[in-house]
């Protein structure tokens, strides 16, 4: 039975109307859709794609229980705020997911980032993030204003697992962005990691 909070069509149904609409929540939204008998299916397709998702859910629930280089509440607002820049609604956790599942699917290497940090200089930011699986060999780092169009990039220089570099002649006082996006192996591209922030001094 469909319960309400007031008239119908208005605001906040949820559940079903006999065998014919469901009303539910989804990340704020008050949605309908028909009703669909649920099902299952355990084609080969289907069977590979929970696959990626279980290993990209191991992989997120591992580095948060990390004792080193921790995925922390940094790195869930990089991500989040990654996620943000898609018109889609996106948690920060559906957006991590999303990465590393497209990666495997398009036959590349996942990688997971965490312990990202911003450290604001004179007019300079020193940025280091750390790639949970150790496999990208090169990479840059993108930085901007907006958080959408990170327009400059600059190496970044690679110790053990950690990515990090100086990004110089900033403005002080101004908001900068910043992303790390691997460039090899070809397999690693792709595998982003969430967008950082930090301001100058």
């Amino acid at each position: 039975m469909a319960k309400l909070k007031a008239p119908l069509l208005s605001l906040g149904p949820s559940g079903q109307i006999g065998k014919a609409i469901v009303y539910f929540p989804w990340k704020g939204l008050d949605l309908a859709r028909e009703y669909v008998v649920p099902s299952n299916p355990k084609t080969s397709g289907q069977t590979t794609q929970r696959g990626y998702v279980s290993q990209a859910v191991e992989s997120i629930h591992g580095a948060q229980g990390w004792a080193a280089h921790l995925l922390d509440e940094t790195d869930i607002m990089a991500y989040a705020l990654l996620g943000s820049t898609y018109k889609t609604p996106r948690t920060w956790f559906n957006q991590a997911v999303k990465m590393i599942v497209d990666q495997l699917v398009a036959g590349k290497h996942p990688i997971l980032y965490s312990d990202g940090s911003t450290t604001p200089g004179v007019t300079e930011l020193d940025v280091a993030i750390t790639q949970v699986s150790a496999y990208a060999t090169a990479g840059n780092f993108h930085y901007g204003t907006s958080k959408t169009s990170l327009i400059n990039s600059i190496a970044g220089g690679l110790v053990a697992q950690t990515w990090s570099i100086t990004i110089t002649g900033l403005t002080a006082g101004v908001k900068y962005f910043w992303q790390f996006k691997p460039t090899a192996p070809a397999d690693s591209i792709g595998g982003n990691s969430g967008i950082y922030y930090g301001v100058s001094a």
